[in-house]
């Protein structure tokens, strides 16, 4: 482990003094992920909201569009800060005002009477999810004792992975069996209840350091990441020539080389030591993490349009067709701490990628229109599974790189690697689909009308709303564009497989040899005497 550490100190206490007692770690446990749970089922939540909205507030797709991104684009933007000042102002402090903030910002989003309303709504969510989502897993590094913080681990992942699947599903309930607006009902709800128990259960712990804050990183990592997920999010639907998008690229890459030169100057006062990058354990845990969500993402976006589109489901079913693949993670999350015990941590996860890999090939070659879902319920078990192996020693990886008194920044590194892998993976296998799409449907649509031809070259969706409107063509175009999804479906596996099994080689070369229990902090400095741990309920 790299000791080029701040000299710094901090503390884990509960009330009375002493280390928390088997039934408080499991309330701790329970509390972090319920918050969690609210701040990812929001991420997605919306997304079956869109044509309401849109009919609602009387708003643009691009409008809707950001009603929901700008909630991700704040949450990645802010989660390396405030992870950072939660470290120092105390992680039970900053867990409470984002939860009061984020309950807030939902009960206002549920009664917006306007786009505009929303949107400041959602940033306001964004910014307490970001001040959340990094001290959730903070809380378990820097409580847990090392025997019992891989398993908390596997908990957090299971709920970080599975937790969007379950949030759609139960945000699709909700729009079905009532109003869309009643999707911010959930959020709230879970938010009181992991205030309640916060305040009951949950220990603070801060740190203190003889440097002051890194406030330039801080404000260039934001600038940076805006800028890259701004491209991710509106590349596609801008085009990746459009000015914006170069402007926002070049904004965000010099930004990041900014901030890498920044932190290299600043060493041991740095808001992230980036030379701890150098470790396997750093590195190849951001780095599977990066692939493995991005992965994630890129099937969510081609599972949802096959279910509608191909088997003309709604879209509760087809949230409940992802509910398999869910399931599976959020169960081998927890296997997996036990397997890195007992194998090691790379040996877990080259078992995790070499699964999720396999459940991309078999998708990739079973998947056709007249299977239907049992040509693709097996590549989605196991990509479930291989995930669920996958993501649990990956970040124990990365917060076992860092000492205990950095874990809010540890924690919103792991944030900001799956937010970006999310987004990458949106942008990267949406694109891949839709370009094999229109070279299928291209060669099959002799005999449409142009007008209607040209329609259907846009998307599945596209064709087959304007399907009724050539007469004796309808069908042989609805079964020319499902068969040209399926096509582009292939195209777009096939090449995420290679990526995973790129991902494979790396993780069995460089991938962690074991996953280090945290190091105590004041071995980084032993001789800090003006270091100060401090320890508030």
């Amino acid at each position: 482990m790299s000791t080029n550490q701040p000299p710094q100190a901090a503390d884990t206490t509960v009330s009375g003094g002493g280390a928390p007692d088997a039934r408080q770690l499991r309330a701790i446990l329970i509390t972090v992920s319920i918050a969690l749970m609210a701040v990812i089922a929001s991420v997605s939540g919306l997304n079956v909201a869109q044509t309401h909205m849109a009919v609602e507030f009387d708003a643009s797709q691009t409008t809707v569009l950001w009603i929901i991104n700008i909630y991700t684009l704040a949450l990645a933007a802010l989660l390396l800060p405030l992870g950072a000042i939660g470290d120092r102002l105390g992680r039970k402090p900053m867990l409470i005002t984002g939860l009061v903030v984020f309950g807030a910002a939902g009960v206002v989003a549920g009664l917006a009477p306007s786009a505009g309303v929303m949107i400041a709504a959602r940033v306001a969510a964004g910014i307490s999810a970001a001040m959340i989502m990094p001290i959730t897993l903070a809380v378990i590094t820097s409580t847990f004792p090392e025997e019992e913080r891989g398993k908390a681990i596997g908990v957090w992942t299971g709920v970080a992975g599975g937790g969007g699947i379950l949030g759609m599903f139960l945000s699709a309930l909700l729009v079905d069996v009532a109003d869309w607006r009643w999707l911010f009902v959930l959020p709230v709800v879970l938010v009181v209840v992991a205030l309640a128990m916060t305040l009951k259960s949950v220990p603070n712990s801060r740190e203190r350091s003889l440097h002051t804050f890194d406030t330039i990183g801080a404000l260039i990592s934001t600038i940076a990441v805006i800028g890259l997920i701004f491209v991710l999010q509106e590349g596609p639907e801008r085009g990746w020539t459009a000015p914006i998008t170069l402007i926002s690229l070049a904004v965000g890459v010099v930004a990041a080389i900014a901030f890498v030169a920044w932190e290299l100057h600043r060493r041991d006062a740095a808001l992230l030591d980036v030379r701890l990058f150098r470790e396997r354990a750093l590195a190849g845990g951001s780095i599977t993490l990066l692939v493995v969500f991005g992965v994630q993402a890129g099937i969510a976006v081609v599972l949802f349009p096959f279910f509608q589109a191909v088997l003309g489901w709604s879209g509760l079913l087809s949230t409940v067709a992802m509910m398999p693949m869910a399931v599976m993670m959020m169960m081998t999350s927890n296997l997996a701490a036990k397997m890195a015990a007992k194998i090691g941590a790379r040996s877990t996860m080259t078992v995790g990628v070499a699964v999720a890999t396999l459940g991309l090939a078999l998708m990739a070659l079973f998947v056709s229109v007249d299977g239907g879902y049992l040509s693709i319920l097996a590549g989605m078990l196991a990509m479930g599974i291989g995930m669920g192996l996958s993501m649990t020693p990956s970040t124990e990886a990365i917060t076992s790189s860092l000492p205990r008194a950095k874990q809010g920044v540890a924690s919103a590194l792991n944030d900001v690697t799956r937010e970006f892998g999310t987004a990458l993976g949106v942008a990267m296998l949406g694109a891949l689909l839709a370009n094999g799409y229109r070279s299928a449907i291209d060669d099959k649509l002799d005999g449409i009308p142009g007008e209607a031809a040209d329609t259907a070259r846009e998307g599945i969706a596209n064709a087959i709303e304007v399907a009724p409107k050539t007469g004796s063509h309808a069908q042989d175009l609805i079964h020319a564009a499902q068969q040209s999804f399926v096509d582009g479906w292939q195209q777009a596996m096939w090449i995420g497989a290679a990526v995973m099994a790129a991902l494979l080689v790396h993780v069995v070369l460089r991938g962690p040899k074991s996953t280090a229990p945290l190091r105590p902090d004041d071995e980084a400095a032993p001789e800090a005497g003006a270091a100060e741990s401090v320890a508030a309920r």
